[in-house]
Formats: C-alpha cells, sequence, structure tokens
C-alpha cells in the first residue's frame, strides 16, 4: 500500500530530523520544513534513499509562506497523511519583560503556525491521517523564566484538545505529544530517536486508542 507524504515543520538536528527519518524509514514521502535552507538540503541528503525526501526553507511566522511551502510540498510529493509540527521558539524572557514584538514572534510561531499547518494539511489529506504536535511540560506547569514558551504550550496544548475533538468524527487523529524533560538530555525515554518512535505509533494507532494528548515525563 503506497503511504502519504508526511510532511514535518520545524526540522533541526533533534527530534524534529528524528521525525523525518523515522517516518521515511516507515515508508512515507517525507517533506521536511525549517528556516535554514543549507542545513535542510544536508538533512535531505542523509536520507536519501527509498522514498523522496523533498526540503523546504519557510519561516512559519509567515502565514501565507507556510500555506505556500505545503501547498508545494503536496504538489511535489503527493497527499499528506501525516502532520508533524515540532516548531517553536525557545528563548528566556519573563512575565513583564515589556517586549511585545518578541511575544508576539513566539505566538505565531508557537501557536498559530500550528493552526495554519493543520488547516493547510487537513484541505490536501489523503484519507484518515494524523495531526501530532509537539508540546512540552511548560504546558501545565509554566516557569517565569520561559514565560512566553510556557504560554505557547499551554495554547497549543490547548488548541490540540479542541482540534482533537473537532476531527475524531471525520477520522482525523489530533494529538499533542506533552514532553516533560529535556530532549537528548541524557535519557534513553527522552532521546530524540526513541520519541519519534512514539509519533509513528501515535499514527498507526486503532481510533478506540485515540486520545488527544500523549504525555511523555
Amino acid at each position: 500500500m503506497t503511504l502519504g507524504t508526511a510532511i514535518v515543520v520545524g526540522v533541526g538536528p533533534g527530534l524534529g530530523l528524528a521525525l523525518a527519518r523515522t517516518f521515511h524509514d516507515a515508508g512515507h514521502p517525507v517533506a521536511i520544513l525549517g528556516r535554514n535552507e543549507e542545513r535542510l538540503g544536508g538533512f535531505a541528503s542523509t536520507l536519501a534513499g527509498g522514498e523522496p525526501v523533498r526540503a523546504y526553507a519557510v519561516d512559519v511566522a509567515d502565514r501565507e509562506s507556510l500555506r505556500t511551502t505545503i501547498e508545494q510540498a503536496v504538489t511535489d510529493l503527493g497527499a499528506p497523511e501525516v502532520l508533524l509540527y515540532n516548531a517553536a521558539v525557545l528563548r528566556t524572557d519573563s512575565p513583564t519583560d515589556g517586549d511585545d514584538a518578541g511575544w508576539v514572534h513566539s505566538f505565531e510561531v508557537n501557536v498559530l503556525g500550528a493552526k495554519v499547518a493543520a488547516e493547510s494539511v487537513l484541505s490536501a489529506l489523503q484519507g484518515p491521517g494524523s495531526l501530532l504536535f509537539t508540546g512540552g511540560g511548560l504546558g501545565t506547569a509554566p516557569s517565569p523564566q520561559y514565560a512566553s514558551l510556557s504560554v505557547g504550550k499551554a495554547g497549543l496544548r490547548a488548541y490540540v484538545h479542541t482540534l482533537a475533538a473537532e476531527q475524531a468524527e471525520k477520522g482525523v487523529h489530533a494529538t499533542v505529544v506533552s514532553i516533560g524533560g529535556v530532549i537528548d538530555g541524557g535519557e534513553d525515554r527522552l532521546s530524540s530517536s526513541v520519541l519519534a518512535q512514539a509519533y509513528l505509533e501515535l499514527h498507526r494507532q486503532d481510533t478506540s486508542d485515540w486520545t488527544p494528548e500523549l504525555v511523555r515525563d
């Protein structure tokens, strides 16, 4: 059976690349999206062989560019079967830092980009599919040293819960993976490769096992 495209938004050398590799190895064509075109090209070359891999440079905060890029990936690789949204703004800040522009940018990437990506993939989805998002422990245990990220992960978590409720009856699996620890920080259970396998297992879950959130801590 031909598998649909996996669209991975927010690909860096850690979890993003592991997600791309895991779904590619499982037989999916893969689109990898990120900001650094040269680095993405290097990632794509490491995944060569088997199903096609295409790299697309895009700023997730640019909503129209994100929509257009996903549309181009679908044209190039075929209808999507799964979205893996792994983009986030990781910065230290405070609840009263006065940095309005920084907070707006954080929201655009951490929450609004997820909504835009979900809508774009849903419009072209190949049959039943999955929309999987990288959350974090800050969504339920916020930190004043990472205030905008805490708000962003809480917002993403709430968004995915609403999305899951809306899409379940349509046969679309939406889940946020709330990771309560440091990815690749020395614990095997929080290594990029182990976490990426959990995403693949979520995508393959029977509908009776669907939940809007998977907590890994």
